[in-house]
């Protein structure tokens, strides 16, 4: 009789489960998708469309990504300016899901894309169209957070409380986590370096740092010898203290840069490719940026 009570009560249980169960969500990257999990946290896992150390400038989707977007009731995503592969996928494969650009919400500050080689005057070369890396200031995940659980509000009424708790509590730990950033980095203001793409600058205008330029303005172009020659002339003169790279390229280029000179080499990664995805790689992600800078600058050569 128990047997048959429970096998007749299975199908409601099963109800109602998925009535209160989270809606499939997926995420593009692992910044944005550890936003995600942290405002989602106790209610579902989001889905990671781009995994491991796979540069967002040059993926191209897998079939197992078309199931993923298949069934992603919400999409969330920096936008056009950085998922240029996602445009035609997102209209055929997702017609039936929420796309949540990011780059469009409340409160996040775009900057435009700088020039690529030396910026000898000192001055901010903003002549370039959007940069997509906003995710990298604070301030913006913090507005992304509160976009996302708008979105996951509207779509999961039934977790929205818990969605509101944790954007409240997402939001206090990003504060704080600037807040440690700026002390950590204050002292570095002056110290000049070459980034390997321009992945960092809105990590460096959130922070006040002074980039001395950018090897490439993206890494799927080839670096022409005229820059080449151009930079290896400002690093032999002791005029950039560090070059970094960045693990999801070839280290050859930057070898070459600073052979035979003073500088030193440190690694910026924007994306947290050696990073396990979920809600802690986002503050991750900073922490790591900020120490690698002060390794690499807190000392001159």
């Amino acid at each position: 009789m128990r047997k048959a009570f429970a096998t007749a009560l299975l199908p409601f249980l099963l109800t109602v489960f998925e009535a209160h169960a989270a809606p499939a969500v997926l995420a593009t990257i692992k910044p944005v998708h550890s936003l995600v999990a942290a405002v989602m946290a106790g209610a579902g896992t989001p889905e990671l469309l781009i995994q491991g150390a796979q540069s967002e400038h040059s993926y191209a989707l897998k079939p197992s990504d078309a199931e993923k977007i298949g069934r992603a009731r919400i999409v969330f995503e920096i936008g056009p300016d950085l998922e240029t592969y996602l445009a035609g996928p997102l209209a055929t494969l997702a017609a039936r899901a929420d796309i949540v650009v990011l780059e469009h919400a409340p409160g996040v500050r775009l900057l435009a894309a700088r020039r690529g080689g030396l910026w000898e005057d000192g001055s901010d070369p903003n002549d370039g169209p959007t940069d997509p890396h906003l995710w990298l200031d604070p301030q913006n995940a913090i507005a992304m957070t509160r976009a996302i659980a708008a979105a996951l509000v509207k779509a999961d009424p039934a977790h929205g409380g818990l969605y509101a708790a944790n954007r409240d509590r997402a939001v206090a730990a990003l504060t704080a986590l600037q807040q440690a950033i700026a002390a950590d980095l204050t002292p570095l203001r002056a110290r000049h370096y070459l980034v390997f793409h321009d992945a960092y600058h809105y990590f460096e205008k959130r922070f006040g740092l002074t980039p001395a330029g950018t090897v490439t303005v993206a890494p799927d172009r080839p670096v022409g010898p005229r820059r080449v020659e151009m930079l290896r002339d400002a690093i032999l003169s002791g005029k950039i203290d560090c070059v970094f790279r960045e693990p999801q390229f070839s280290p050859r280029l930057v070898d070459t840069l600073v052979e035979g000179s003073h500088a030193k080499i440190g690694v910026l990664d924007p994306l947290g490719a050696d990073l396990v995805p979920g809600a802690e790689l986002y503050p991750q992600l900073l922490h790591d940026l900020a120490q690698s800078l002060t390794a690499c600058l807190g000392k001159k050569p």
